[in-house]
């Protein structure tokens, strides 16, 4: 018990950069995954081609290869950042992608009747989004953006790849130096925790938009 406690605080550190990680991407890359959906209902095939064309990119690479590509293979075109900068980008690029996909499946549910009815009612475009057709997508896709958000807690183990000291590296760095598997016990534990608290927040959420069934 007293080994637990003493590589806590580390294993801590570690799991506070997971989460600014969990953070940063949750922040850009929703509202990014929303404008990508919606501006696949722009009647522009073009612009239907080079987003159909990210999404594949961003879907049919492993997440790893795109981390390692930002970080490493940028540089040598003159594109430097970060490893942290670094990670994020490439984690927001991906799961906005995801996020496109599971706003745009939820959009297509839409009657398109409510459009045309948003018209007639003299609503602009952004206020028929804003107040008829998100809130009610939302509801629609609620469960499989908390898969994602899941998702995304256990894959930003991957920024050790880029070598940030996030609580993946912490518990092997201290498994290792002292050759005991406890550490990597202790960080199961706190990635159980934090989808725990992420399976909390996804059940009240559900609750509070169950008044649009």
């Amino acid at each position: 018990m007293s080994y637990m406690f003493e590589i806590l605080p580390s294993l801590l550190n570690g799991a506070s950069m997971t989460l600014q990680v969990f953070a940063l991407v949750l922040i850009f890359s929703i509202p990014l995954g929303i404008v990508v959906a919606f501006a696949l209902q722009v009647r522009w095939k073009p612009l239907h081609y080079l987003i159909d064309l990210y999404i594949w990119v961003m879907r049919g690479t492993p997440l790893l290869l795109q981390l390692i590509f930002i970080y490493y293979v940028l540089p040598s075109i003159g594109i430097r950042l970060d490893r942290l900068p670094a990670a994020v980008i490439a984690f927001v690029l991906n799961y906005a992608a995801y996020f496109a996909e599971i706003f745009r499946s939820g959009i297509e549910t839409i009657p398109k009747g409510q459009y045309e009815a948003a018209k007639v009612l003299k609503f602009s475009p952004f206020d028929t989004v804003r107040y008829i057709i998100l809130p009610q997508v939302t509801k629609i896709v609620l469960p499989s953006v908390f898969n994602e958000i899941m998702s995304l807690i256990k894959d930003t183990s991957l920024v050790y790849a880029l070598g940030i000291s996030d609580l993946i590296l912490a518990s092997r760095t201290a498994a290792n130096r002292d050759a005991s598997l406890v550490p990597m016990f202790l960080a199961g534990a706190i990635y159980l925790i934090m989808i725990g608290l992420v399976t909390i927040v996804a059940k009240k959420l559900e609750k509070k938009y169950s008044y649009y069934r």
